[in-house]
């Protein structure tokens, strides 16, 4: 009996396995983590190392099911994970949307987040503007000094990160925050930003420049509306993810909710306060699904480049990262991660130098951490030709 439990004991436990330089590890499993389901994974390494994974922890398979947020560490660049944490829960609230980022100088963990009331889902006409009642969402931050271990209280940030007027729902990302290395904003912490209500999106960036104490909204990008056959608007944005580009100005990348099925596109100059034009990305096939982009350099500083991870199918599969030298303006090298199932995800970049990618598979059933060098993903060519 006893050999019996201890072999079902080494079954239960997450295990490695590497096929052609890339190694996988399941990270939360609903079964094994004591939800329903487990989705939203965001993941970043800190300044020693750790590699922190963040999720939602439902109670139901919906969106707002008294969502927790929940968190794994890994102090062997995501070959072991430890036990899960809670880092937040409200009652019967749903907490949405984990979105982290690294403080590069004082290396602070932070994490935005927002709550949804009871009972409430964001498609509901029920939620309400403003600031003030039960039936508002709201956004909270909390953070990090000592590698993700232990976590401020929630503070609530929603006056300084949400619209006053027309806006009921908001998201943080999901996915990673940036903070800016370069141009005349470097050190400006930013999170990317969806506002809605339900159908009618924008998108546009929250920024701090004071170490987490306050933060301001920038505008929302133009051009992210179309005109239907009768004359009715649609948005063709939603959730987001921003990169820093090697100016310094940035990037944002947009999941397609309406319009063509390709991801959408703008840029700022002025560190995430204005926004060009929402355009599309016609070599990034989007079915309408978050997907990643991260910027990458190796330890050596000799290569910089943008990545990007996502569905490359009109259904949420085929998972593909694909390489940028120009700042994304051009996507000319890619590889398939993993040819099935494949929703949300997170990359990242280890201290070691190989990059990390968090990403939801088989019907979002589990969420893997996916490790590979830059030599996997570009086969070994340095700078390969574009194609």
């Amino acid at each position: 009996m006893r050999r019996a439990f201890a072999l079902l004991l080494l079954l239960l436990l997450p295990v490695p396995t590497r096929a052609s330089g890339l190694e996988l590890v399941d990270v939360f499993g609903p079964q094994t983590d004591g939800f329903k389901q487990i989705r939203i994974p965001s993941a970043v390494v800190t300044a020693h190392g750790t590699v922190l994974a963040f999720a939602e922890g439902r109670a139901a398979t919906t969106d707002q099911a008294h969502n927790k947020i929940i968190l794994k560490r890994s102090t062997d660049g995501g070959k072991t994970w430890g036990k899960l944490d809670f880092l937040a829960a409200d009652a019967d609230n749903s907490l949405n949307n984990p979105c982290a980022l690294v403080e590069h100088e004082i290396g602070a963990v932070w994490l935005i987040y927002q709550r949804y009331p009871a009972g409430i889902p964001e498609r509901s006409p029920k939620l309400e503007t403003g600031y003030e009642g039960e039936q508002i969402v709201r956004n909270f931050l909390i953070h990090s000094e000592d590698e993700g271990i232990t976590w401020s209280k929630p503070r609530d940030v929603t006056r300084q990160t949400k619209r006053a007027t027309r806006v009921t729902t908001v998201a943080s990302g999901p996915g990673i925050g940036i903070q800016l290395r370069h141009g005349k904003h470097a050190g400006r912490m930013l999170f990317p930003f969806n506002e809605g209500p339900w159908g009618q999106w924008n998108i546009y960036a929250v920024y701090g420049d004071d170490h987490g104490r306050t933060w301001h909204m920038g505008d929302v990008a133009p051009g992210g509306w179309i005109e239907g056959p009768r004359g009715q608007k649609h948005s063709t944005v939603n959730e987001a993810q921003i990169v820093e580009l090697s100016d310094g100005s940035i990037r944002f990348s947009a999941r397609r909710w309406a319009g063509k099925h390709m991801r959408k596109t703008c840029v700022s100059t002025d560190g995430g306060v204005t926004w060009s034009r929402i355009e599309d990305v016609p070599e990034l096939r989007d079915p309408s699904c978050m997907a990643s982009i991260f910027r990458y350099a190796d330890p050596a500083q000799k290569t910089s480049c943008v990545l990007f991870s996502g569905p490359q199918s009109e259904k949420r599969e085929n998972g593909t990262v694909f390489l940028s030298y120009d700042d994304g303006a051009t996507w000319p090298v890619h590889r398939v991660l993993c040819p099935g199932s494949f929703g949300y995800s997170c990359l990242t970049e280890l201290s070691d130098g190989t990059i990390g990618c968090l990403y939801e598979a088989d019907g979002a059933t589990r969420i893997v951490f996916a490790k590979f060098a830059l030599d996997w993903l570009s086969e070994g060519r340095d700078r390969p030709e574009r194609r």
